[in-house]
């Protein structure tokens, strides 16, 4: 299938779906665009995403060698990209191929599509479902490029989707000589994204980032976006602390008590975590109940944007029928205010049929 074909698909979509779906202020935000669908972080899938009616878009943003902004899930190549078969020389000792080791060209170069992993020296796709591994013609973009099309498209269809950027790794690139948290700011600042009215939340899992890019970046830029905490397990290893050249992981287990929020609201306006954190479930209980967390956010005033929603038969936790009721529970019985999901037409949908709910 080329590209076009897709992009035409897109603007289909778009004629199905309604105008801007945030009804009762529940948010939709597309995870890796419609990630379901396409390879994620494809400008295909950011396309599509807008076209079903999100009302942001996640941009995971990470640096290349020659300091340019990449959207990429994670800081190395290998997981999305043909780079082992391209440039088999460049891995480093742990096997990885890092962004930061290429070159925009260099990397532009590379096929991208659906993610995998290698087994026995054979490439499986993470979702056997998705989109066929190596099918059409995919490729790494910048965060300039998406966010150039999301403005097209806002002027283009008079909508108003806003933009939902992680900076990755942000100590690993500090570590690697790279000040990505920096780069970033002025890349939103030159794209007109400076004030809380913006469209905008800028996430990282990061905190002592955050805290920087609050207290002394943004100061220094004359900007002021909203910011958010991404909460993960400690075991998942997702932020690196360095000191005297060695690499500790970050311990997150402060921020899953209930009393974490109000310092987190120092910093942040809002959480991202894991969805199953928000909840207690016991073997008596026919659905989970919500454990506090996300009521004490609110309290200390933060938004609440759980992750990731997936329809994909086997991610469908066991305790609902289906994604739907998922929805049902994490949206309205618990009350989060938007959610991060790689199918957002299930969930505009599913907005849009029960509409006249109330938080």
């Amino acid at each position: 299938m080329k590209i076009i074909t897709i992009l035409l698909l897109c603007c289909f979509c778009f004629s199905v779906f309604s105008q801007h779906n945030s009804v009762n202020d529940k948010l939709v935000i597309a995870h890796r665009g419609a990630s379901g669908y396409l390879p994620e972080h494809s400008m295909a899938a950011k396309a599509m995403a807008y076209a079903m009616g999100a009302d942001y878009i996640e941009q995971d943003v990470v640096m290349s060698k020659d300091d340019q902004l990449l959207i990429l899930h994670d800081h190395y190549l290998d997981r999305v990209t043909n780079v082992a078969e391209v440039y088999p020389n460049k891995k480093r000792s742990d096997g990885r191929y890092y962004a930061i080791d290429f070159t925009l060209a260099e990397i532009q170069s590379l096929l991208m599509t659906e993610g995998f992993v290698v087994k026995n020296g054979k490439q499986e796709a993470i979702y056997p479902n998705r989109f066929p591994l190596w099918k059409s013609k995919f490729t790494v973009h910048t965060l300039a490029d998406e966010i150039e099309m999301i403005q097209g498209l806002n002027k283009s269809t008079g909508k108003q989707v806003g933009i939902y950027p992680e900076i990755k790794s942000p100590a690993f690139h500090l570590q690697q000589g790279k000040d990505i948290s920096l780069a970033v700011l002025n890349e939103l600042k030159r794209f007109g994204y400076d004030n809380l009215d913006n469209k905008i939340f800028v996430q990282s899992f990061d905190p002592t980032e955050l805290q920087r890019i609050k207290q002394h970046l943004m100061p220094k830029l004359n900007m002021e976006l909203k910011l958010v905490q991404l909460i993960a397990m400690t075991s998942w290893q997702e932020t690196l602390v360095y000191h005297n050249g060695t690499s500790t992981p970050y311990n997150y287990d402060w921020m899953l008590e209930t009393n974490a929020m109000e310092k987190i609201a120092t910093y942040a306006n809002g959480i991202g975590p894991w969805k199953p954190m928000l909840i207690n479930t016991k073997m008596n209980q026919q659905k989970p109940k919500s454990n506090g967390l996300l009521e004490a956010a609110h309290q200390a005033g933060l938004v609440v944007h759980p992750y990731t929603f997936r329809a994909d038969i086997n991610r469908i936790p066991k305790y609902v029928q289906d994604f739907d009721e998922l929805l049902h529970i994490y949206y309205y019985d618990i009350g989060v205010d938007g959610i991060f999901t790689d199918f957002p037409d299930k969930a505009v949908q599913f907005l849009q049929k029960n509409k006249d709910k109330r938080h």
